[in-house]
């Protein structure tokens, strides 16, 4: 059954009952016409007007409503709503509940969604009215999009609160985008008052979640990744610069890449518990905390003033932060490759390899031949190692050896010898902007070194 807005589908001991005999209650029944789905406010009104209207018994008694618009109205002269299902069946609109002087005793705003939920029928989305890291949130009656009425203030002996000064709900499930909305700050009020309020609130699929949550809990690298918050801003360097954050995400050894981080942060996001490992910063009930991380494509971006230590340096040119000021910060480009050995080399325990420059004066083939640095500033070189390949990283945008500048495409040659088993071997490539600069050293078998 849809939402029912036309009075002419309301009946009087069916879908609603009007108690005029001493308590003065309004009910709304899940019957008839009236299901899940139920009334607006403003059918409510001008059913209860046509009764008014033609019930010889009603007529005898004031009227229980005043509309201020089609979305606020008041409830007057002693007349209340029977019961909380009756509350949570109303649609599209907010009242007061005034007592004999016109004043409040308790208001309820109408809560309006705009959006589609990814999956409506199995998700229902929850609010806080306080702003608060370790308050519990409230769900909504109703799973999927919301059109609901929520209490927002009751008198003291109402309820004894005012949580007229702040509302946030929030969107969160398993392997779906996240979504929250702070409506005073959003549509700049100040107060809240007994109407309806529209706000966006929707999700899609998330296709950067791919692990379940018994293994973005419980198995590696997933459960060496930490969230830390802080009271004094801490500082970072980026590229040339450094500036501050105060929200930490530490993934320990470079184990875990992009979407790993992700997805234990977006875990961590829906428990109910505190997710703050750190010693500052209070406690963070991770179902209420502000959303850390988004994918834009494949890159990851931070919101404002979260850092994260311990990505993989692949992962350094698809990372961008947001600082505690809001600016978007990024790392120089950092190109990355890989260096493969064959059989020969593998074998072979003294196998050395280097990479030099190919061009200007520090190329290759000269006493002023230079060693290229890595995104650290060490020389790429090493013992081979019986390894298959060795992995570099490289500053694109900023390393000048030889004074042949930064951000352009470097020409170099990678060289190799072993003794027993590698011959003296090199190869060449061209650094570029991108992560898959790769050279492979094929090394001739070594059939004549000897040293007896």
């Amino acid at each position: 059954m849809a939402k029912i807005v036309d009075p002419d589908d309301l009946n009087q001991g069916t879908e609603i009952v009007i108690d005029d005999t001493g308590l003065k209650t309004i009910q709304l029944l899940k019957a008839g016409n009236l299901s899940d789905d139920g009334v607006t406010l403003r059918c409510v009104y001008s059913f209860l007007k046509e009764e008014w209207k033609d019930d010889p018994d009603l007529i005898k008694f004031p009227f229980p409503m005043i509309s201020i618009t089609d979305e606020q109205f008041e409830m007057v002269n002693g007349w209340d709503w029977a019961d909380s299902t009756t509350r949570e069946l109303i649609r599209d609109g907010g009242w007061a509940l005034k007592d004999s002087g016109g004043v409040s005793e308790e208001e309820w705003m109408n809560v309006t969604t705009l959006g589609s939920f990814e999956t409506p029928g199995s998700v229902t989305a929850y609010y806080l009215q306080v702003d608060s890291g370790s308050a519990a949130p409230t769900d909504f009656v109703y799973a999927g999009p919301v059109n609901e009425a929520v209490k927002i203030y009751g008198d003291v002996t109402h309820g004894n609160f005012d949580y007229r000064d702040f509302f946030k709900p929030f969107l969160r499930a398993y392997a779906e985008t996240y979504d929250s909305y702070d409506l005073l700050a959003e549509q700049g009020l100040t107060a809240l008052t007994y109407k309806k309020y529209a706000m966006p609130l929707s999700n899609d699929a998330d296709v950067k979640v791919t692990h379940d949550d018994t293994t973005t809990s419980g198995s590696e690298p997933y459960d060496d990744i930490v969230v830390s918050f802080f009271d004094t801003p801490f500082q970072r360097t980026i590229g040339a610069g450094t500036y501050d954050f105060d929200i930490l995400i530490d993934s320990p050894g470079a184990e875990a890449d992009a979407e790993e981080i992700y997805e234990r942060v977006q875990y961590l996001l829906r428990k109910s518990v505190d997710i703050n490992s750190g010693s500052e910063g209070g406690v963070r009930r991770g179902e209420v905390t502000p959303e850390l991380l988004a994918f834009v494509g494949d890159t990851l971006v931070t919101s404002n003033g979260v850092y994260i230590d311990g990505f993989q340096p692949g992962d350094t040119n698809r990372i961008q932060f947001y600082d505690t000021g809001g600016t978007l910060r990024e790392f120089p480009f950092v190109a990355t490759g890989r260096i493969s050995f064959n059989s020969y080399l593998q074998a072979d325990p003294d196998a050395y390899y280097w990479m030099f420059y190919n061009s200007g004066s520090g190329a290759h083939g000269s006493s002023d031949a230079i060693i290229v640095k890595d995104n650290d500033n060490v020389d790429i070189k090493g013992s081979v190692g019986a390894a298959s390949y060795v992995d570099f990283d490289y500053d694109y945008d900023n390393n000048d050896q030889g004074g042949l500048g930064g951000g352009n495409p470097k020409p170099v040659i990678v060289v190799a010898i072993g003794l027993d088993d590698a011959q003296f071997v090199t190869a060449t490539m061209t650094i570029q902007a991108t992560t898959t600069n790769d050279v492979t050293l094929v090394a001739a078998l070594e059939r004549n070194y000897d040293n007896p």
